[in-house]
């Protein structure tokens, strides 16, 4: 195939997941050949481009910070038991946190983690807290019990007031801009549909696509 396009099958792979099979048919070679570019070339794609991806401090100085959790869905690995089922999804796969401004320009994507982790403990985890310690951060309920800011818990039997309900509305209108800049990340569908390949190779998979934003943005 030569190099260059053995560089667009991974990029081909990434944008639109097809099976192996399909896209050896579609670039004339065969399934084991499309694995083997594939697992040679994605790492070196990742790391060429990593200097494309800005330190979130950095990015975000003098923004207010956007925070939300989506699910990556793969495969239900039998070996992993149950620790990439997402109950609020009600699906397997890894949780991504994805930082933006009010703009909906992508800030920051975190390491994955299992899915059966909720977006406070996924949050933790990451290197989120330390990079946007002195930034102004919002967030859905998700994040209660962290430094960022969240709409209001309905109150234990009784409903919200409707000082607490315009309030959520506010918190609402301005995150849509953090699940615009989630809406661009999964135009790579591998994170959009459902990931087929290796578990360990995932981070891999979400470091590139996260770098490849970055570079279509100019950075």
């Amino acid at each position: 195939m030569g190099l260059y396009r053995s560089v667009v099958l991974v990029l081909f792979m990434l944008r639109q997941n097809p099976v192996q099979e399909a896209a050896a048919e579609l670039f004339g070679i065969s399934q084991a050949t499309v694995s083997r570019r594939w697992s040679t070339l994605l790492p070196v794609v990742e790391r060429v481009l990593a200097r494309h991806v800005p330190d979130p401090a950095e990015a975000s100085s003098g923004r207010v910070v956007l925070v939300d959790g989506t699910l990556v869905t793969t495969w239900d690995w039998k070996s992993e038991d149950t620790s990439m089922f997402s109950g609020k999804h009600r699906d397997t796969g890894f949780n991504l946190q994805v930082a933006s401004t009010l703009a909906g320009d992508l800030l920051a994507v975190s390491v994955p983690v299992p899915g059966s982790r909720h977006d406070a403990f996924a949050w933790r985890q990451s290197c989120f807290p330390e990079a946007f310690a002195d930034r102004d951060k919002l967030g859905d309920l998700g994040y209660v019990g962290t430094e960022i800011r969240t709409g209001r818990r309905k109150p234990p039997g009784r409903d919200r007031s409707a000082g607490d309900k315009e309030a959520n509305r506010s918190v609402t209108t301005l995150r849509a801009a953090v699940e615009r800049a989630i809406a661009h990340l999964k135009d790579w569908k591998i994170l959009a549909t459902r990931y087929r390949g290796p578990l360990t190779r995932f981070p891999t998979v979400a470091k590139t696509v996260t770098a490849l934003t970055f570079y279509k943005k100019g950075w």
